[in-house]
């Protein structure tokens, strides 16, 4: 059961979404504005790594490294 990302293309909005069925896809709305007119986004995922938190870089939300580690509560 994998959870995709998704963009409205109407309202901008980005969010995810568990798809258990092929069914569950013909009633995918955006949660903002409701509308159907929605992009699959490309996911990025980050491994948990062995070792201290200091020893690998943080990943922010986002999927890029992150400027200021342990600011926004992530690392």
């Amino acid at each position: 059961m994998p959870i995709y990302e998704y963009a409205c293309q109407d309202c901008g909005t980005k969010f995810e979404k568990l798809i258990r069925r092929d069914s569950d896809l013909d009633q995918l709305a955006c949660p903002s504005c409701g509308d159907s007119h929605l992009q699959r986004e490309q996911s990025t995922f980050a491994p948990k790594m062995g070792g201290s938190k200091s020893s690998a870089p943080a990943m922010c939300p986002s999927g890029g490294m992150c400027p200021t580690p342990g600011k926004c509560g992530m690392n």
